[in-house]
């Protein structure tokens, strides 16, 4: 950025899915849509094991809505978070070499709902040490996370380690966008982006427990009944 020039303003969620990941069913244009509708100007679309949800959004979006292109990745031991990836990394790499390969592209690193006791892909602590280098950002709020007192604990680790905090509504269904609004000064490119979180500020409530039944009901859906990606 260009000295002297204030940077606009970014209400931003970094966390959310559509019907490219298994447990949801949400279209890329509602995502666009709602995320519109709330006043977010930029989102990070996290699939389960795939970019190219991301990369479906970011082709409806309008240029007043950025799109980072970002994947939820399934280790052996639990979820990582790659931010602004070109590819999709594949799910059940090691921990460490998932995050290889999101520095590889250039990307970041983030530790999405880390400490939450319901879910059961939380990163496992036993693996924490090795990878601590590569991590970039740990999600110290998800909107689905149904123990505050678990948000806390991330919020611990982050400052304990010196890690940039980020947030996210985790939505699975459109109307969960406006859960979390993180606001932020605008960036270019992931250096910029992880510096500017470091002067976020994040304005979030949690969603209601039965969202996660919500998310168990559409993976038994798709299992059953099949379900077609038929356009963005």
């Amino acid at each position: 950025m260009s000295e002297g020039v204030v940077p606009t303003p970014v209400r931003g969620d970094f966390h959310m899915h559509t019907w490219y990941s298994k447990d949801c069913v949400t279209p890329p244009k509602s995502l666009v849509a709602r995320a519109l509708k709330v006043g977010l100007t930029c989102i990070a679309v996290t699939e389960h094991n795939n970019v190219e949800g991301a990369l479906a959004v970011k082709k409806l979006a309008p240029p007043e809505l950025k799109v980072i292109i970002a994947e939820e990745v399934k280790t052996t031991h639990g979820e990582i978070t790659g931010f602004f990836l070109e590819k999709t990394i594949p799910p059940g790499l090691s921990p460490l070499e998932t995050c290889k390969r999101i520095k590889e592209q250039g990307g970041l690193v983030s530790i999405p709902h880390p400490f939450d006791r319901v879910r059961r892909y939380v990163l496992k602590r036993e693996v924490f040490e090795p990878i601590l280098p590569y991590v970039d950002i740990v999600e110290i709020f998800n909107a689905r996370t149904t123990f505050l007192r678990d948000s806390n604990m991330a919020l611990d680790f982050a400052k304990e380690h010196h890690f940039v905090t980020g947030a996210g509504s985790d939505a699975h269904c459109a109307w969960e966008l406006g859960h979390v609004s993180v606001e932020m000064p605008d960036f270019n490119g992931p250096q910029e982006f992880k510096s500017a979180l470091g002067h976020a500020r994040i304005r979030a409530r949690r969603s209601m427990p039965l969202v996660h039944g919500v998310s168990k009901l559409n993976t038994y859906r798709k299992k059953i009944f099949g379900y077609t990606i038929k356009s963005a």
